[in-house]
């Protein structure tokens, strides 16, 4: 697997055996995002960054779990109430 980010296209490889890689990748994402921003006063980054993470990360458990909230939500460590409210705010419902 691949993940991009749009700015310069950095690329990074997962590597399923290593639990840092989803890590690696994130902080390949930030620097770059850094890098083009370059200087430029920022706000709000951290909702920025959940964002651009939640809704793939729904999407990819909600495929995985075939529809099944119950089973989603006992993948993501959430209660089925709180991803049922995930999935409203970013339309998946």
């Amino acid at each position: 697997m691949t993940i991009k980010t749009e700015a310069s296209e950095p690329t990074c490889s997962v590597d399923f055996n290593d639990q840092d890689s989803i890590r690696s990748c994130i902080n390949i994402a930030l620097a770059d995002y850094f890098k083009t921003m370059n200087g430029h006063e920022m706000a709000g980054l951290y909702d920025l960054v959940l964002q651009e993470v939640e809704p793939p990360l729904l999407e990819n458990v909600m495929r995985h779990a075939r529809g099944n909230q119950s089973k989603a939500a006992k993948i993501l460590g959430l209660n089925r109430g709180t991803l049922r409210k995930k999935l409203k705010i970013y339309n998946m419902d």
